[in-house]
């Protein structure tokens, strides 16, 4: 048995606008300065208080819970609001699809949403089940911390060198390196190609084909780690 790890937001939902949005609302209504854009983009894939943290250096520890408090408030309010969708990248639903049906193969989530963000995805999109062990910002210190990894492996028994963790962000990367899996990236997330590349991904997808397509090869013979590519479209 082998195991893929998927990461959530910007590898399979693209949560983008939903995200920063609700980040801006944190800050403003906190009093803090309106972050950056691409700064946002920057931080997707980290725990919550890791990535106000990072967004504001200079406020207090102290104050982390209480912004969490409010990012999450926020947040509820603008998905409700409706103009931000949460909508799966073309072509992952038929993907995970099909691979969940495969005997060779098990399927989980590491990733830095809550476990009930990860609940309204998979009733969202039907995927109720199909995510055999799943580990959030609930459950584990924050990536690149490979706890996610590490736990998902031996709950279902699979060795982390058998095991692939998928994801858009660097630090998806770190953390399947620092648990011993392998790792492949994105290229419709936060990280560009170079930096997945650079942290040490395997391959660089460009579509949802092209990834399954290299998750196929990776079941049939394991892949030459030289082969460092960014796959094109399939």
């Amino acid at each position: 048995m082998r195991l893929v790890l998927f990461d959530c937001d910007g590898t399979l939902a693209d949560t983008f606008g939903l995200i920063v949005e609700t980040m801006r609302r944190c800050f403003v209504e906190s009093g803090l300065p309106e972050p950056d854009e691409a700064a946002v983009r920057g931080i997707i894939g980290l725990s919550l208080d890791l990535a106000i943290h990072r967004l504001a250096p200079t406020v207090p520890e102290a104050e982390l819970p209480r912004l969490v408090l409010a990012y999450k408030d926020a947040f509820h309010r603008v998905r409700a609001e409706g103009v931000h969708s949460e909508a799966l990248f073309p072509g992952i639903e038929p993907m995970l699809r099909r691979l969940s049906a495969r005997d060779d193969l098990l399927i989980g989530m590491v990733t830095g949403k809550s476990r009930r963000g990860v609940r309204v995805i998979t009733e969202l999109h039907g995927l109720d089940g199909l995510f055999l062990a799943v580990r959030t910002a609930d459950d584990c210190p924050s990536k690149p911390h490979p706890a996610m990894v590490l736990e998902c492996c031996t709950e279902l028994g699979v060795a982390p060198a058998d095991t692939l963790v998928i994801g858009d962000a660097i630090y998806d990367i770190q953390m399947a390196k620092a648990a011993g899996a392998m790792a492949l990236g994105v290229d419709w997330g936060a990280g560009s190609p170079n930096e997945l590349l650079f942290h040490g991904a395997e391959a660089v997808a460009a579509t949802a084909e092209g990834l399954e397509a290299w998750i196929e090869d990776w079941l049939a013979s394991a892949p030459d780690p030289a082969d460092r590519i960014v796959l094109s479209a399939v």
